[in-house]
């Protein structure tokens, strides 16, 4: 199988065509074999449009939405970044690609592992990678430029705000059944603005936040 052209095709078609014209972040997602953080039985999909099992009732998030959230970060090259939900370090790689220094926090230890596994292959350099609640973000490593989050809360994560710089932006996916990605902007004041991006479905943050926002279920 060709994952090169595969790889080019999926810029082309699914990002690149729904409007999403960073350079930097296009070249970051040709240079990315996707394929190598998908489960063997499943790698024929690893470029399609779509999310996918990774195990531990966790996904890959569809290439799209990667470069979504990518791209509304607004990531420079002097950045330092907190992802919160490693998960198999897809994600990882591409924010590795295009800033200084990554710092990403996975609570299941077994994807831990394979997050660290995946991304020693490529021999990366500037990705710091903790087993612990995403809840509690990095504090050592603290202010962040901006914050990525990777599975949903139910409400927005305001500990996680405390470690965002002035101007800093954070990227969530916030809700239970129904979820909206959202924009959030921390001001030079300490003033939150929030903007909705789209609607989107992640799987649910867990460990303190399960605990703190109860999901809204009752």
């Amino acid at each position: 199988m060709d994952w090169e052209l595969l790889r080019h095709q999926m810029v082309s078609y699914q990002i690149k065509n729904r409007g999403i014209q960073n350079k930097a972040i296009l070249e970051a997602l040709k240079r990315i074999p996707r394929h190598l953080f998908v489960p063997p039985e499943i790698r024929d999909e690893s470029y399609c449009d779509h999310p996918l099992p990774i195990g531990l009732n966790q996904t890959i998030s569809q290439p799209y939405i990667v470069a979504l959230m990518t791209n509304e970060l607004e990531v420079q090259p002097h950045h330092k970044i907190l992802e919160i939900g490693t998960g198999c370090g897809y994600q990882t790689a591409i924010l590795a690609e295009l800033v200084a220094e990554v710092y990403s926090v996975e609570i299941i230890p077994d994807l831990f592992e394979l997050a660290q596994k995946n991304l020693d292959r490529l021999k990366f350099q500037n990705i710091h990678l903790k087993n612990a609640d995403g809840l509690s973000g990095w504090e050592d490593a603290a202010p962040f430029d901006g914050i990525i989050i990777t599975a949903a809360p139910a409400d927005i994560p305001t500990p996680l705000l405390q470690q965002l710089k002035p101007e800093g932006l954070m990227i969530v996916p916030v809700g239970t059944f129904f979820q909206s990605l959202y924009k959030i902007k921390k001001a030079s004041s300490g003033q939150i603005q929030k903007k909705t991006i789209t609607q989107v479905r992640f799987v649910p943050m867990t460990g303190k936040a399960e605990k703190i926002y109860n999901y809204q279920l009752s």
